[in-house]
Formats: structure tokens, C-alpha cells, sequence
């Protein structure tokens, strides 16, 4: 019997967001639990990124244990937010980014080997966009965990 290929995906997604494989060939581990093959397991995450269901595949360092992070946020103009988030996702520095209700619309986070290349980053994206970087070093840590289930 085939599976629903709406399930799968968020069985790819939901079982693999905090456990990925640490090993050689990790989308083959991944299609063996998935009974499905390694091409697929790759087309499918490829299909996902390039819809827009998902930004990246990808590690999130958890701040000050592996190089240096922070938040930061833009001013972005309505008309050109798609454009400049678009921008920002293509800095692997850059783990996540989202928008929000607020004169600061775009909020990301960069984590960067050290300072001086993330200083770096911040400067390019501002040049590539024309537009200024707040950046909001963490003063104090807090661990929020920003997975979440595709299904009940």
C-alpha cells in the first residue's frame, strides 16, 4: 500500500527535526525508517525548500557552545520584504529568519565562527540590501525549543 505522500512528508519532517542521523549517508538512514528510497528522501526535502514549506536543511548551534550568534532584526518596507528575506536566507550564518508586527519586520538570527565574521555577515547583508542591521547580542541564554509537530 502507498503512503500519502502528505503524510510522508510530515513524517520526513516531524521525525527528523530533532533526530537526524549523525552518520555517513544520514538520508539513507532516513529512507529506510521512512521505507521509502534515498533519492526520494532528497527530491522530497528539495520539493519542500523549493515550495517554501521549509527555508533549510540544516543545523541549529545552540548560542556561545560553537562560535558567536545574535538577533538581529530590519526595517524592511512592506513592498520589499520577500526580496530582503530572500537575501538574508542566502547567509548560512543565518538559522532562521521570520517577520514580524512591528517597525522591526524581519527578525534572524546569525551564528557565525567568531566575531569579526559576524560583523561581517551583518555588514553584507546590510550592503546587499541597502537597508540597516540591529543586531541584539543575548545577554542572558534561554533555550526555546522551535520544533514542532507537522501532524497530531
Amino acid at each position: 500500500m502507498e503512503q500519502d505522500p502528505i503524510s510522508l512528508d510530515h513524517r520526513l519532517l516531524d521525525e527528523f527535526q530533532r533526530d537526524f542521523p549523525l552518520e555517513e549517508r544520514p538520508y539513507l538512514s532516513m529512507a529506510k525508517r521512512l521505507g521509502i528510497s534515498e533519492e526520494e528522501v532528497l527530491n522530497r526535502l528539495r520539493r519542500l525548500q523549493e515550495s517554501g514549506s521549509i527555508s533549510r536543511v540544516g543545523v541549529v548551534l545552540r548560542a556561545r557552545r560553537v562560535g558567536v550568534s545574535t538577533l538581529a532584526a530590519m526595517r524592511v518596507p512592506p513592498e520589499r520584504l520577500e526580496e530582503v528575506a530572500e537575501v538574508v536566507n542566502g547567509f548560512q550564518e543565518v538559522n532562521h529568519n521570520y517577520e514580524r508586527e512591528h517597525a522591526f519586520n524581519l527578525w534572524f538570527v546569525l551564528t557565525a565562527r567568531d566575531a569579526a565574521h559576524l560583523a561581517g555577515v551583518i555588514d553584507a547583508i546590510g550592503a546587499r540590501t541597502g537597508l540597516a542591521v540591529c543586531a541584539m547580542p543575548m545577554e542572558e541564554e534561554f533555550h526555546i525549543d522551535l520544533g514542532f509537530r507537522m501532524h497530531g
